[in-house]
């Protein structure tokens, strides 16, 4: 069951914000001891509460409503569709499909939910390069996880994909683990991209430039 209350940080950036926390307070109390120009001091300390500030809200983890609605497909990430179209997914389908890609700018919520409600029945863990998230050449050449779910009535494959900036893939599932439509599964750090390949026939329900939320945003619907 979803275990959400207010908004919060995420789980998944604990490291990385205690580095960052620990790496601005260092500089900061440096400023403030070893630099006498007040102008450098005052420049180094603001700096460094911006980019605090920044990764604060890069690793917010909002309370999210799903929908109750067996045939619904939810969006697995927050951000901008920018690409619709059919493909012949050979991987996990096997068969054509439709693929949505969400990009997600660093000023989106990171991280990502579950589509559907099922069993997670494939996991795979692709090394690759970093070119820019919005190139559609990134689905297939950038480092990324592809995870399956399927709920014996369907499936839809999810492909986290690793960015220009993002360069950490953050992903806890097993082959046999339990999915629940809205609930967390990973995130990715600073930027990316999420491509969701559902089965052929799918109701599409949203549009190129729209802006989605992950675990409320219904992308498509099963006739």
């Amino acid at each position: 069951m979803m275990n959400e209350g207010v908004m919060g940080l995420t789980k998944y950036g604990t490291d990385t914000l205690l580095t960052i926390g620990i790496v601005c307070l260092v500089i900061i109390l440096a400023a403030l001891f070893l630099i006498n120009h007040a102008t450098i001091k005052t420049v180094i300390i603001i700096l460094s509460v911006v980019f605090l500030g920044f990764s604060l809200n890069f690793f917010r983890d909002p309370h999210r409503n799903p929908p109750h609605n067996d045939n619904a497909i939810l969006s697995p990430a927050d951000g901008t569709v920018v690409l619709i179209k059919d493909v012949d997914e050979r991987e996990f389908l096997n068969a054509p499909a439709v693929q949505v890609s969400i990009f997600m700018s660093p000023l989106d919520v990171h991280v990502n939910r579950f589509p559907i409600s099922g069993t997670v029945v494939f996991f795979r863990y692709i090394t690759g390069d970093y070119i820019v998230a919005m190139d559609d050449k990134s689905s297939e050449r950038n480092e990324r996880t592809h995870i399956g779910i399927e709920n014996g009535r369907f499936r839809v494959l999810i492909k986290q994909i690793a960015g220009f900036i993002a360069r950490r893939i953050v992903c806890d599932l097993h082959v046999g683990d339990r999915a629940v439509a809205g609930e967390r599964f990973g995130m990715i750090k600073f930027g990316s991209r999420v491509d969701v390949i559902m089965p052929v026939g799918t109701t599409v329900n949203i549009s190129l430039n729209q802006h989605v939320t992950a675990g409320e945003t219904v992308i498509g619907m099963m006739r």
